[in-house]
């Protein structure tokens, strides 16, 4: 396994900093959490109310009459107990409408995520919005080291980078996949460090029963809570991608089921992308993306009527000369308004993406992350997925991206904080006191707010271009490269009790010796 060589802590300029160690320096030790960022205004709408009820009825056409592949025996006979029409000797399902709406409304709105720190507890739902870190990429980046295969030091070193970053409110996932550990028991070392080198919430992945019922022992173990506790309190969700178009497979439904019988999130996600899994027109992929979608809501409420569920949307486009996805397209923003149209008309919380295709850290990830970032914001999305440390079209995490992108996020949660009107943010004090041809750098009410006043980036650099010249000409990958490294170097393990620790490491043990979980799916 091709491992980097080792970091060079040595910076000629050191960067920013904001966050636990800015306010350590300012003479408190105790952790400040910051608010869970709110949406303040309404989510935008793509469509009118006669198109999205026109992509509806296309959704429950598509599930009446083509009706959904389902590969999963017990599904299938708890779809066909609950009404569903499952044709003999064949895994085709189909939903009549009747049944669907039957099924709306019963999941919740919204969703209390509990962390083992409480302090970290997340709303899932309303106008609340949660970044994850990236998940599930096979390689692992960055400038010093290169694109490499994914092992366990890396994705050590991504926990402890995201767990200092205020903006990366939980984990969607393995940051990489630590393809150095076996897979039959690569989910017991993987959590075991997510649970222990973070305090954040987190992800289980639904590949076969064995994996979800090992995540829900080791989170109630870590959060120290007992089973009964673990079935109220939801404690961590999954990521559902159905095979687009119109199958749901083996492992992902029994997901859905394990999730909902336990009482924790789903998030249904189909992966629809336009003119490959989906037809090429949006409306179309959206209806697709629809289908797929309740076709998992029926499933998951005919296991337990009120089972947490979000309404995932990932509907992007190719590019048609190489077949390649594409992300951060005007398609995909479109998409993604949609998409949370219809999660707000069913209820549900909305799941989108923070997305690019670059290969590496340049203009075209930038504008490919903003652009997706905003048809989500907008879209009114609730979970965000990838949201620091995606490249490649998710086929690598990148060190230096996760920082990058925490800028973004943390500008996001900067636009989203209700703007002020009274008479001190009217400063007609200030103006008085300044007059006519002055300026405001040394005026009271500028200097009262001077470490508060506005958003301070840590990738940004706002001097002029002779000081910059001066500095080395340091890029935005430079500052990037620079401050990961600063991070991981000033990052401290959060607190767990021993006896917890203790019992986390037994499970794992036991787990491995028992063989964790089966590989052949």
């Amino acid at each position: 396994m091709e491992t980097p060589p080792e970091l060079s802590l040595e910076t000629t300029e050191k960067p920013r900093r904001r966050g636990r160690e800015e306010r350590q320096r300012a003479g408190s030790s105790a952790p400040v959490y910051r608010p869970q960022p709110k949406r303040p205004f309404p989510a935008v709408n793509a469509v009118s109310e006669d198109q999205l009820e026109a992509i509806h009825n296309a959704s429950m056409q598509i599930l009446e009459e083509m009706g959904i592949e389902v590969l999963h025996d017990e599904a299938r006979a708890i779809l066909k107990a609950a009404g569903a029409d499952v044709a003999p000797d064949t895994n085709r399902v189909r939903f009549d409408r009747g049944l669907v709406e039957s099924k709306l409304g019963l999941a919740p709105r919204s969703v209390t995520l509990h962390a083992r720190n409480p302090n970290r507890n997340l709303t899932i739902g309303g106008d609340h919005l949660a970044f994850c870190s990236v998940a599930s990429a096979p390689n692992v980046a960055d400038r010093d080291g290169g694109r490499r295969p994914g092992n366990r030091r890396d994705f050590q070193n991504l926990i402890r980078l995201g767990q200092t970053l205020d903006t990366v409110h939980l984990w969607g996932g393995y940051p990489v996949e630590p393809a150095d550990i076996h897979a039959s028991v690569r989910h017991l070392d993987a959590l075991y460090d997510l649970l222990t080198l973070s305090d954040k919430p987190v992800h289980a992945y639904s590949l076969g029963r064995e994996r979800n019922l090992d995540a829900f022992e080791l989170v109630r173990i870590a959060r120290g809570i007992d089973r009964e506790t673990l079935d109220r309190e939801v404690s961590l969700f999954t990521i559902i991608n159905s095979n687009s178009p119109l199958r749901l497979d083996i492992p992902m439904m029994e997901g859905v089921i394990q999730m909902a019988r336990h009482n924790q999130l789903t998030v249904l996600t189909p992966f629809t992308l336009a003119g490959a899994m989906a037809p090429v027109t949006i409306a179309g992929a959206v209806a697709q993306q629809n289908a797929e979608a309740l076709a998992g809501l029926v499933l998951s409420q005919s296991v337990r009527p009120g089972a947490p569920f979000a309404y995932g949307g990932f509907t992007s486009n190719v590019d048609m000369k190489t077949g390649a996805p594409a992300f951060g397209t005007p398609e995909q923003m479109k998409a993604a308004l949609v998409g949370g149209q219809l999660a707000r008309r069913y209820g549900l919380p909305y799941r989108s993406s923070n997305t690019n295709a670059a290969n590496t850290i340049d203009a075209q990830a930038a504008y490919e992350s903003v652009f997706s970032l905003w048809g989500a914001v907008m879209g009114g999305v609730n979970l965000l997925m990838h949201g620091a440390g995606w490249m490649e079209g998710g086929l690598h995490a990148s060190f230096e991206k996760m920082v990058i992108d925490a800028d973004l996020l943390d500008m996001i949660t900067n636009f989203l904080m209700p703007f002020q009107v009274n008479d001190d943010e009217l400063a007609l004090d200030a103006i008085r006191e300044v007059g006519p041809g002055g300026h405001f750098f040394g005026c009271a009410h500028t200097q009262a707010r001077y470490r508060t006043a506005f958003f301070a980036p840590m990738i940004s650099d706002w001097r002029n271009y002779e000081t910059w010249q001066e500095a080395g000409s340091p890029t935005a990958y430079d500052r990037a490269n620079r401050l990961y490294k600063d991070r991981l170097e000033a990052y401290q393990e959060p607190p767990m009790d021993p006896a917890i620790r203790e019992e986390l490491a037994a499970f794992v043990a036991k787990r491995k010796e028992e063989g964790g979980a089966p590989t052949d799916f």
